[in-house]
């Protein structure tokens, strides 16, 4: 059987370590995200690991992510949130899965939904705040709070929880957030006066729980920190958070070659070296989750000293500087313990850490260090 050739460790131990620090900044209930895939490091582990270091709902954007996650994991709450008109939504309804409306449709089609799987849809109530993205907009929720109190009146649904999303929580000093904590408490007026009273109320996402207390309400949804990411490098980093790495990606060196000076190195010699420069070839590259946009500035780490992709990232290859003494099958760390962070090479990419993690390829396999 052939040896991958790159690695995703995940720290079991670590994701629950900043669950626990999340939990110390708020007394709120917490729905643990585990959408995209577990942002990358496997919804199915990572979820059990947070269920079983305490958290008490899970939250995933779509249906059929929300469908695998309760075959696996049959006792906690799952909310889901993302799905299209025309889409069954039986099984979930019939799997006890609590689904957001966000839209005039999607009544009609919970409706169908229960009248086919003869069970109550549990159902938390999304509005628009300011993402302008999704959830009932205030010119129409007086007329879906008036649908939605005969839904419950019928008891065609439970009506759990009313939600909404922070646009700008990682901006401490913006003003929007308490704007939208203002449209909120507006929404959960209008849906009251219909006799509409959803008992859980939940807004903050990682950014608003660390930076903005007065969005915690009754329920809070970490992402992104217990990953070990900051939601925003530049107010304070993962680690002035106390947030651990929980992926750490690896390769290893395949090829070395003492390059002279002025080698173009990879694709289109957009970078040449200046001196003379050992040069090692590592098979990781951008179909792999490695970013084209961090081409000449991507860190990474081998033999405990941090160096940096040389020239433009290949598809399934990228070529690194190279310590003196380095040799084939050293290691090489990416991003994780030991090594540079997510954060680092979302810098080097101009993006987010989200999407560092998020975009390593479900062929990269994950490995589980499970909690000591």
């Amino acid at each position: 059987m052939a040896e991958p050739i790159g690695a995703a460790t995940i720290d079991l131990g670590a994701l629950q370590a900043n669950l626990a620090t999340i939990r110390s900044r708020t007394s709120s209930t917490i729905a643990a995200i585990v959408k995209a895939n577990g942002y990358g490091h496997g919804m199915v582990p990572v979820g059990r690991a947070l269920v079983e270091a305490g958290a008490d709902y899970l939250g995933v954007a779509q249906l059929a992510e929300a469908l695998d996650l309760r075959r696996h994991i049959p006792d906690v709450p799952i909310l889901t949130w993302l799905y299209a008109p025309g889409t069954d939504l039986a099984d979930a309804v019939e799997a006890g899965l609590e689904i957001s409306i966000g839209a005039p449709w999607a009544i009609d089609e919970i409706t169908a939904a229960v009248t086919r799987a003869r069970t109550p849809a549990r159902i938390h109530i999304e509005v628009d705040t300011g993402m302008a993205r999704g959830g009932f907009a205030p010119e129409s929720l007086p007329e879906a709070a008036q649908s939605l109190a005969k839904a419950q009146a019928r008891g065609t649904v439970e009506i759990i929880g009313l939600w909404s999303h922070l646009a700008r929580a990682d901006e401490p000093a913006s003003g929007e957030t308490q704007r939208q904590l203002e449209r909120f408490a507006d929404a959960e007026d209008v849906l009251r006066r219909a006799g509409v009273e959803p008992p859980i109320r939940h807004l903050a996402n990682t950014a608003g729980i660390l930076w903005h207390p007065d969005t915690h309400l009754d329920m809070v949804r970490p992402g992104i920190g217990l990953y070990g990411m900051s939601p925003e490098p530049a107010v304070a980093s993962a680690a002035d958070l106390g947030l651990l790495p929980v992926m750490t990606l690896t390769s290893t060196v395949v090829a070395v070659r003492e390059a002279a000076a002025g080698t173009g190195v990879s694709y289109g010699h957009t970078e040449r070296t200046e001196g003379s420069m050992l040069l090692g070839t590592v098979p990781l590259g951008y179909a792999d989750g490695i970013p084209r946009s961090a081409s000449s500035r991507g860190p990474v780490t081998v033999g405990g000293v941090r160096t940096r992709v040389v020239g433009r990232v290949c598809m399934d290859q990228v070529v690194i500087a190279l310590p003196d003494g380095a040799k084939p099958g050293d290691e090489v760390i990416f991003f994780g313990a030991g090594g540079p962070t997510a954060d680092d090479w979302a810098a080097a990419a101009g993006t987010i850490g989200y999407e560092i993690t998020t975009r390593v390829g479900r062929h990269v396999p994950r490995t589980y260090r499970e909690v000591q």
